[in-house]
């Protein structure tokens, strides 16, 4: 079976008559049933393809724990299961980019970023098994609230519950960014929100991590347009505030129903153009309800210069909750306090401390299940 258009190809031919794709990576496509051995767990069975991009496509899968192995006591349960795309197989920088993207999962603990279980072992296919996130994405959530607000000039998600989701992004960002990674590819398409109201930030794809940096070899900068800060369509040196520039076109959306440089007529390279020289629409503009400080607030937080911009995400989070005059909450709380913690807990920070103070592995513990509970079912928590 070709790999690229899945029709036929015949033992001997040196291309597939339907799509030219050469024989040499006209391998059989994984399908529902295909087993993938699972790096010091056990196996994955996988299940109905659930997603597929550039890079890989996501299947829903079920992992079964070695019966010899430590975790045999653990039941098999549902997981997701992202595999390099079959017209990648074999490719060097495809396989390191898969890696890194492994890499950057797993040294991250957060309540919302996907969790991390383990690569794939075969040597002919590159996975990830990861965390099964039952939602759906804010970018279908946004769609589905433009076409059900009664006037293009309410907001399109309630102000409340965008700050509900925009405080958990920001949380997930806080603690990225503290291991010194940047995600390089926020928009809401990689944001699921799960049915109880908790997010995950998934696709580190093409995240920078430490020590792990492939060399661009030219070309397009890798990114959505509508999302990305002008250094990274420039391809100019980005760190967490090209992430933050991002989460706050996320916001925008949220709010406004649109991002500030998209366009019916607009391919992606007049997207970008518009990212380095356009100035966005106030959102006041957009919303009747927005209050005048939210165009100041947006009209730094995507500032060309990303000098001018806020530094972190916890900065970031804290004026837009101040002005807006929200309460803090305590998922938000835990939020910043975890991103404290990120370092130590994932190994890279390990001060020595007295015997008084708190371990920070077992706060770190708490800390995730209290976020959980304080960021489920908006609208009935406190925060």
């Amino acid at each position: 079976m070709c790999a690229g258009c899945q029709g036929d190809v015949e033992d001997g031919a040196r291309f597939c008559p339907h799509c030219g794709v050469p024989r040499t990576i006209a391998r059989e496509r994984l399908g529902p049933g295909s087993n993938l051995g699972v790096r010091g767990i056990g196996r994955a069975v996988l299940g109905e393809e659930i997603g597929e991009g550039g890079m890989g496509v996501v299947y829903r899968a079920w992992l079964y724990y070695d019966p010899n192995g430590p975790n045999r006591d653990v039941p098999a349960h549902p997981v997701a299961v992202k595999v390099l795309h079959p017209l990648l197989r074999g490719r060097d920088r495809a396989r390191k980019l898969f890696a890194r993207e492994a890499e950057a999962l797993r040294r991250l603990a957060h309540p919302n970023i996907v969790h991390f279980f383990a690569l794939t072992e075969d040597d002919d296919q590159s996975g990830i098994v990861m965390e099964l996130v039952q939602g759906e994405p804010l970018s279908s959530i946004v769609r589905r609230a433009v076409a059900a607000r009664p006037s293009p000039r309410t907001p399109a998600v309630p102000f409340l519950l965008a700050w509900h989701y925009f405080a958990q992004l920001l949380g997930a960002l806080a603690a990225v960014h503290e291991l010194g990674i940047l995600h390089r590819d926020v928009k809401p398409a990689n944001v699921i929100a799960r049915q109880d109201g908790v997010i995950k930030l998934t696709d580190f794809g093409i995240a920078r991590i430490p020590s792990t940096e492939i060399a661009q070899t030219g070309g397009v900068a890798p990114g959505t347009g509508a999302y990305m800060s002008p250094e990274a369509v420039r391809g100019d040196v980005q760190d967490p505030r090209s992430d933050l520039y991002a989460a706050g076109i996320v916001l925008y959306e949220l709010l406004t129903g649109v991002t500030p440089f998209d366009r019916p007529e607009r391919n992606e390279m007049m997207i970008r153009a518009a990212q380095l020289g356009e100035a966005p629409a106030p959102p006041s503009t957009l919303v009747a309800s927005a209050p005048p400080v939210l165009d100041l607030l947006f009209a730094r937080a995507l500032a060309k210069d990303p000098r001018l911009r806020f530094g972190s995400a916890i900065e970031l989070g804290e004026a837009f909750r101040t002005a807006l005059g929200l309460p803090a909450g305590p998922g938000w709380l835990f939020q910043q306090e975890l991103a404290k913690l990120a370092k130590t807990v994932s190994g890279l920070d390990l001060p020595a401390a007295p015997d008084t103070v708190p371990d920070p592995a077992e706060r770190a513990a708490e800390l995730r299940e209290d976020l959980v509970s304080a960021f489920q079912h908006p609208g009935t928590e406190p925060d």
